[in-house]
């Protein structure tokens, strides 16, 4: 049996509340179509999860928080695209 510790890092950004979850990997299945997943942090909210940044061992929660804010940054508060005329 394998020794992943499931951890929780929370953290309020822009006056929200975020819940982010380490999830262990995911060899993936190529039958239906699922691919391999490292050791992942998962923003978790509304009983659904989506795939942040790498879990990394050891890694100081300075690094971690600091890269869970880029990624809310890029993924969650980005400003949509607006389509291209042509």
């Amino acid at each position: 049996m394998g020794s992943f510790r499931h951890e929780q890092q929370r953290l309020n950004h822009r006056g929200r509340s975020f819940l982010f979850m380490s999830y262990e990997a995911d060899p993936g299945n190529p039958k239906k179509n699922l691919p391999a997943m490292p050791d992942t942090w998962y923003l978790v909210s509304s009983n659904n999860r989506w795939p942040a940044i790498p879990h990394v061992l050891a890694q100081p929660e300075s690094e971690r928080v600091g890269a869970l804010v880029a990624w809310l940054e890029a993924s969650v508060f980005a400003a949509p695209v607006a389509p291209v005329a042509g």
